[in-house]
């Protein structure tokens, strides 16, 4: 991009036929080419970055690598996403003229190293040596390293008056920000995308005492009922509690939509959409009787593990949701469709770059059509909860205002900001419910905000 923010015209690279490279491999190169793989696929074919993380079924070269320079790669690729349009800018301005037309392997060796250099605990000669040789050994490159190594030099030399030359760039596609301002007006369109740059945080939803565990666990209680965690070391299941299911993960905001049902007891709920499982759980610990629907048998299997360790259970159905019929309409529904997931950057920075306008217009149709049908199989006086994690009101609040406008038979449940004490401004006139991630103040050492979030009450009244 240029410093003003608009993209370069490119044309698409042809795959390389280069073989594989010979000889030793400098200590580095090979996590620094499974970054500038992933990155290209992530950027210029929107492949999602999960799936090429995935340990199992990721991208080959980042499978290759040991758990410690998986671990890198993870760290290079997510400052890279969080800060593109800035790290665009900084080599746009360190360069005479612009890259060749089609040079997007080079560009992606080029954004790798400004990531490192610019944001990361990285050395900088270890960052520019790389990069180099990452050139030398790429045929589309080679022609390039002199270039790239000069670059990057200067980059490194004249880091601090970049880093505030770029400072006030939007770290957010320009389609999305604009998106953005014409929802929520520019100064809040702002706020949202700086504190994508903020680390996201681990929230737990506990069964019981949230103020306990949080002093157990060195965490602070959370308005949602939850717990959130300051920064430490080791994995997840390390923490006291994960063996005896006393708790699971779950952003704040995703923990929101299952509480506005309250008490679920005596009732037959569904929920629909259900994998991985956190909603699900919540819906069982609320006291309904749960049938946990998901299209896809892997993720019901992924639902029941979680819910085997948590020591809950739940009938799951896997089935195409818009052909689920059950035997008996249900007094409750949770339908949190699939969505977009801009309101989750901070965790998934790959989302803007992998998404586009076409495809949040396409899934708010998919979104209308699954709302539609869920609301056939509730009974008359039941409730359902409609909800995704979007920061465009096309696949929230325009879906349900669609939805509400033409259904008699259904009618909006406002949300009392009253008994959402410190989330009061999530609450819209209309009674649902909007979080960004620029909400949520929380004391210091502890990471703030919390993901995009829209849900909204309705009742079946015939």
């Amino acid at each position: 991009m240029n410093s003003d923010g608009k993209k370069k015209p490119f044309r698409k690279p042809k795959p390389s036929s280069a073989g594989p490279v010979l000889g030793p491999v400098k200590p580095g190169l090979q996590v620094r080419a499974a970054a500038a793989k992933i990155l290209a696929a992530v950027v210029d074919r929107k492949l999602a970055l999960d799936g090429a993380l995935d340990n199992e079924h990721g991208n080959p070269a980042y499978k290759a690598l040991n758990e410690g320079d998986r671990a890198l790669v993870r760290a290079i690729l997510n400052a890279t996403l969080r800060h593109l349009p800035r790290i665009d800018a900084a080599i746009s301005r360190l360069l005479e003229s612009p890259l060749p037309e089609g040079a997007r392997a080079l560009h992606h060796v080029l954004a790798v190293a400004a990531a490192q250099i610019l944001y990361l605990d990285v050395p900088d000669h270890a960052a520019v040596d790389l990069a180099v040789e990452q050139s030398n050994q790429d045929p589309r490159n080679r022609r390039f390293a002199k270039l790239v190594n000069a670059v990057l030099r200067r980059l490194g030399r004249e880091k601090e008056e970049v880093l505030a030359e770029i400072s006030n760039i939007p770290v957010m596609p320009e389609w999305f920000l604009q998106r953005l301002e014409k929802a929520y007006g520019k100064e809040k369109a702002q706020s949202i995308s700086e504190a994508q740059l903020e680390p996201a945080a681990i929230d737990l939803t506990v069964k019981a005492d949230a103020q306990s565990w949080a002093e157990r666990l060195g965490g602070f209680a959370l308005p949602t009922g939850g717990v959130r965690l300051a920064a430490f070391e080791g994995g997840i299941p390390s923490l006291e509690g994960f063996a005896e299911g006393a708790w699971w993960v779950q952003d704040a905001a995703a923990s929101i939509p299952a509480q506005l049902f309250g008490d679920l007891t005596g009732k037959r709920v569904a929920d629909l959409c259900a994998a991985p499982g956190g909603k699900t759980a919540q819906l069982v610990f609320a006291g309904g009787d749960v049938t946990a629907v998901e299209q896809s048998e892997n993720r019901i299997k992924r639902l029941r593990a979680n819910l085997d360790r948590l020591g809950l259970s739940a009938e799951t159905v896997a089935s195409d949701l818009t052909k689920y019929e059950p035997a008996e309409l249900f007094d409750a529904i949770l339908l949190d469709a699939p969505c977009s997931s801009t309101g989750t950057t901070r965790r998934h920075p790959d989302v803007l770059w992998a998404k586009g306008p076409a495809d949040i217009a396409k899934l708010a149709v998919l979104q209308e059509r699954l709302l539609r049908h869920a609301l056939t199989l509730l009974k008359p006086g039941g409730t359902i909860v409609f909800s995704n994690c979007s920061l465009d009101p096309t696949e929230g609040e325009e879906v349900a205002a669609r939805v509400l406008s033409d259904t008699p038979m259904v009618e909006r449940v406002a949300i009392d900001a009253k008994r959402w004490p410190g989330l009061e401004s999530a609450i819209s006139p209309l009674g649902e419910f909007r979080t960004t991630p620029d909400m949520l103040d929380v004391p210091s050492g502890f990471a703030g905000g919390l993901d995009g979030f829209y849900a909204v009450v309705m009742r079946r009244v015939a």
